[in-house]
């Protein structure tokens, strides 16, 4: 390997490096806070079956992110395509519902059922919110014991909004963390040096929630900067500090005219 290339690949490396640190840094285990939220809230709604579905991109596809009980194995990872299901209709709606009866409503989306033989019956299914976006469905499927189920109360549906604000908000910070885990991939398949045109292209085609994309685009464009030389560094470093600057003018200002 010729020196020219050993700088490349050192340089390749120290890259990849920098984007695993700060993926690492996000990647806390929230998977496995949110099945032990989905542990103790079920246990409040008299239910051992719990998930999480997450909105995968923009196309409203939902997907299992995290689950409880007797086919939890099962449930993770699989899809309910856009619009389908309970699910579906509290993504798109923004609205909780709770059936009482599965076999009476022709929104349910029995495939899932068919898929790991579990047999649904009751189900309370809320929107996890965050941030003003509608980004996944709590769910909380059956009761404890045997069939027939008591269906789910109004309390417990206003119980459930609650859990979902703190899930809601672990799986924002999942989301967050995917997309940085992804930029790593991203800098691995790259070649030589990161071509930082090919990264911001990359961030703008993904179809994750936008305010994390915007994040992650501006983090990639700080970092473009920072490396055209110091003269570079500096003016961003004073470009970025005016604008904290500024902010905080604005918002003691804003305190002082209440």
């Amino acid at each position: 390997m010729s020196e020219l290339d050993d700088r490349g690949l050192s340089a390749k490396l120290q890259q990849l490096i920098e984007t695993i640190d700060i993926a690492r840094l996000m990647s806390e285990p929230f998977t496995s806070s949110i099945n032990e939220l989905l542990v103790s809230s079920a246990a409040s709604m008299n239910s051992d079956e719990a998930s999480v579905l997450v909105r995968e991109g923009s196309g409203g596809d939902l997907r299992f992110l995290a689950a409880i009980g007797r086919v939890a194995d099962r449930l993770i990872g699989m899809t309910v395509p856009s619009g389908k299901g309970i699910a579906g209709f509290v993504l798109s709606s923004g609205q909780p519902m709770a059936i009482t009866d599965v076999g009476d409503d022709n929104t349910f989306y029995a495939e899932v059922d068919r898929a790991t033989g579990f047999s649904t019956q009751t189900i309370l299914a809320t929107p996890l919110r965050y941030g003003g976006e509608v980004i996944g469905v709590l769910e909380y499927i059956n009761r404890k014991g045997d069939p027939p189920f008591n269906p789910f109360t109004p309390d417990e549906m206003d119980r459930a909004a609650i859990y979902a604000d703190a899930i809601a908000a672990m799986v924002n910070a999942y989301h967050s963390a995917r997309l940085f885990s992804d930029l790593s991939d991203k800098v691995l398949s790259n070649d030589g040096v990161m071509d930082f045109s090919s990264v911001r292209k990359w961030v703008a085609e993904l179809r994750d929630a936008g305010e994390s994309r915007e994040r992650l685009d501006l983090s990639v464009l700080v970092r473009e900067v920072a490396s055209l030389g110091d003269a570079e560094r500096k003016l961003c470093r004073e470009l970025l500090e005016t604008i904290l600057r500024y902010s905080d003018t604005k918002a003691s200002t804003s305190f002082m005219n209440y």
